[in-house]
């Protein structure tokens, strides 16, 4: 007997009761062994599979998955020159958050830059304070940045570590008019260059204490003692006509 299409349709429906449309033109399969074990009637991706080998699950072949990449802490500089940065800076005990903000405001990580002044390179080196250090070819990164790393150092031990706005004012307008003044010089480009670093570098310290207004200090000030709490000893006495009293307020001392 040849089994059509239609036949095993129609009879996987009615094993599994469910309902079917069946539209397929009639075609010869091959006759089923006798060693098949009954149609098999499964649901693949939406599709009606009807087999009779054993059931096995199907497999779903899953949509890739998008792995997200780590961007740098500061998006805007390659690679290499984060690098650089890290490990120049580490050597030398300096932030290396901080030389890539000072980095960012000189050059925004332009290797080649110059300045009207005559500053040179990722760091804004003049000529002279970069032979200082020891830079040579000012246009090699790694030169350049070991210049500006040890020049941050030697203003961070001159004026403080804990006084950012004075080595940044020193490294914009020259250390020996700091340090005349003592504080940061009312030049509108000093200034402005103070602000910008201090913008994008966020130096990490301690706790910081919220500072309360004094509308508030002079309200807590004039508010009443708060009211004790009643107390939860009970004390007794026998009063002078011998009537025994309790009460929560313990006797005066």
């Amino acid at each position: 007997m040849t089994i059509t299409l239609r036949m095993i349709l129609v009879s996987a429906a009615l094993l599994g009761s469910l309902p079917l449309t069946v539209r397929a033109q009639d075609r010869a399969v091959t006759p089923v062994s006798d060693a098949a074990q009954g149609l098999q009637v499964s649901a693949v991706q939406g599709k009606l599979v009807v087999t009779n080998a054993a059931h096995n699950p199907p497999v779903l072949v899953s949509q890739p998955v998008a792995v997200p990449v780590r961007q740098n802490d500061d998006a805007d500089m390659p690679e290499d020159l984060q690098a650089l940065v890290d490990l120049i800076s580490k050597t030398h005990g300096v932030d290396p958050q901080l030389v890539a903000a000072v980095m960012k405001v000189e050059s925004n990580y332009d290797r080649r830059a110059r300045s009207s002044k005559g500053a040179l390179g990722l760091m804004q080196l003049i000529p002279a304070t970069g032979e200082r250090f020891g830079v040579r070819d000012f246009f090699d990164p790694a030169q350049n940045i070991e210049g500006g790393v040890r020049y941050l150092k030697f203003l961070s031990d001159k004026f403080g570590a804990h006084n950012l706005d004075l080595q940044l004012a020193a490294y914009n307008a020259g250390e020996n008019l700091v340090e005349r003044l003592g504080r940061v010089p009312e030049i509108r480009e000093t200034v402005d260059y103070v602000r910008k670093i201090k913008k994008i570098y966020k130096q990490e310290s301690g706790p910081k204490i919220a500072s309360v207004p004094v509308e508030a200090q002079t309200a807590a000030a004039s508010a009443p003692p708060p009211t004790p709490k009643p107390s939860s000893i009970i004390y007794s006495r026998v009063d002078e006509r011998g009537v025994i009293r309790f009460s929560n307020v313990g006797p005066p001392n």
